[in-house]
């Protein structure tokens, strides 16, 4: 017997050993046949992964050779600028890994380039799922979870641009000190147990070295893998596909299609991310140098992902503070943390809002275009509004400088922005998707403009056109359904205020909502006169 029949015969003795004592053979063909979609969108959600799987690599790559002290020393390092400067052992490191381990810099600006692009993925992700709707029933929990995981990626780039303790990491923590402190009663408390003393302390990068290679780690792998088990237990999210043209199959079978498409869609990420950290250099620590907790440094900005909490505390008016109760009250530090955390738990808690308001317990699998829901779509906007305002005005600094303004007129304006932009976001938004549902219905009933004007017998000039293909009739129509009903009251009818609330936020959500148009299987095909498949005008050869 050869020694490849040899070894075949062994991995099937294996296999037929494990699968008697496991019985995964019959889980794994099932997940073998499930099929995954292939739309361009759904891969936002892998991009966020194979991020994950970067930064697993290279940081486990990093902690060889960072040492998470903040033990002061004279630097000794190749970088001739600051020999001699008294830095943490933190930077130190920091400094080596990037001029004295091979290929330090490059692993070290990989790892930080993935962070970026793994949040940039992730919060995109929840974009899509937001507008297209794929958070409704059954999938309610794994939008907290995704969203979950989208906080934690947040706090794991915080803890983590936060290690090399120079001047720009130094500044992100004196805010975080700040805000700490803020907490009446147990403020100072909880800064002293941080920070390890008074500010900057002598324990804070010990402990978030713990916290971004342990903890929160540990947490986003357990999340992703019941996110990844939800997914296969509620099967994939489509878009509308109608059934003369494909049926269900929306993509590939897990195996072997979508596996090998996965795996080189993983080295195309992997290799990107290290091409744009071999050309695009990110956080020159040594030109920050290290951090002094004297000055403050001008136009310091954290990572994008991290920049709206700096803003909102930007845009708060100075001075907003009251003494009560022997304390003192840093309105202008816990309003802007209060309202973040409100903000945040709207979005985590949005599909159980919608799921009451609208009364909709069904099951949906299939996506909905963001025109079809107008009301969700302008709030979603309104939210992207609000969050790009707080982004910047964490650079508020740098517009005044670069623009040649005022800072105080740069803060009038975002705080002016801040409050009347996502009402305008959310009018304009909703207009146009009830303008596009319009144009949806109008094609469902005359069929597709050509800008191809006639002259009838009669002498009227009329715009001839085209019959809608099955594929754009099927697009175009409304979701299935529609809203379910919801109690109004009556005329000198009381009912109870949770009722009365519930019933004005569902006709709010859906009182300019179009309904399917009340049209034959052949929708559009021969109105207004229509094109026959020959070119001609049917209405000039009397076709009715």
């Amino acid at each position: 017997m050869t020694g490849a029949a040899r070894g075949s015969r062994f991995t099937s003795a294996a296999a037929h050993y494990l699968d008697e004592r496991t019985k995964l053979a019959g889980a794994v063909r099932g997940l073998a046949r499930k099929v995954f979609p292939d739309h361009w969108s759904f891969l936002l959600g892998e991009i966020a992964l194979y991020c994950f799987v970067v930064l697993l690599i290279t940081g486990t790559f990093l902690t060889f050779f960072f040492q998470a002290s903040m033990e002061e020393l004279a630097y000794a390092g190749p970088y001739v600028p600051l020999k001699g400067v008294e830095m943490s052992a933190a930077l130190a490191s920091t400094l080596d890994i990037s001029f004295s381990v091979r290929g330090g810099l490059l692993i070290r600006q990989t790892h930080h380039w993935a962070a970026l692009l793994m949040n940039a993925a992730i919060g995109l992700h929840l974009l899509r799922v937001f507008f297209t709707g794929a958070f409704r029933k059954p999938r309610e929990l794994n939008w907290v979870i995704g969203f979950v995981l989208f906080v934690l990626a947040i706090a794991e780039g915080f803890t983590g641009y936060s290690l090399p303790d120079d001047t720009l990491s130094g500044n992100g923590l004196r805010i975080a000190d700040g805000v700490a402190k803020s907490i009446p009663v147990v403020g100072t408390y909880t800064s002293f147990l941080l920070f390890g003393g008074e500010f900057p302390g002598t324990a804070i990068v010990g402990r978030l070295y713990a916290l971004h290679i342990l903890l929160i780690p540990a947490v986003m792998l357990a999340l992703i893998a019941v996110h990844l088990v939800f997914v296969v237990l509620h099967k994939h999210t489509q878009y509308r596909v109608p059934g003369a043209t494909g049926g269900n199959v929306v993509g590939y079978p897990l195996l072997p299609v979508y596996a090998a498409k996965a795996g080189g869609f993983f080295f195309i990420v992997f290799g990107v991310i290290v091409l744009i950290a071999a050309v695009v250099g990110i956080n020159p620590v040594w030109a920050y140098g290290p951090y002094d907790p004297s000055p403050v440094s001008a136009g310091t900005q954290p990572d994008w992902y991290i920049g709206f909490v700096d803003g909102i505390l930007r845009l708060v008016p100075s001075g907003w503070e009251t003494e009560w109760l022997g304390l003192t009250w840093s309105w202008n530090m816990l309003v802007p943390v209060l309202v973040l955390l409100g903000f945040l738990g709207l979005v985590a808690a949005y599909p159980f809002l919608e799921s009451w308001i609208t009364g909709d317990q069904r099951e949906h699998h299939v996506l909905v275009r963001p025109r079809n829901a107008p009301a969700r779509t302008g709030l979603g906007v309104a939210g992207v509004i609000f969050y790009a305002v707080l982004w910047a005005a964490a650079s508020s600094d740098l517009i005044a400088t670069h623009f040649q303004l005022s800072i105080e007129g740069v803060l009038l304006a975002l705080q002016l922005a801040l409050v009347l932009g996502p009402i305008a976001g959310y009018a304009v938004t909703k207009r146009v998707c009830l303008g596009l549902q319009h144009r949806d219905r109008a094609e469902l009933v005359h069929g597709r403009e050509t800008g191809q004007v006639v002259r009838l017998p009669g002498g009227a000039y009329v715009e001839r056109h085209a019959a809608l293909s099955p594929d754009e009739r099927w697009r175009r129509l409304p979701e299935p359904g529609g809203p379910q009903v919801i109690r109004v009251p009556r005329v000198g009818e009381h009912l109870a205020g949770r009722t009365r609330l519930r019933a004005a936020l569902a006709h709010w959500f859906f009182s300019d909502r179009l309904v399917e148009p009340e049209v034959g299987p052949e929708v559009g095909s021969e109105v207004g006169p229509a094109l026959d498949p020959e070119g001609g005008d049917a209405a000039h050869r009397g076709i009715p």
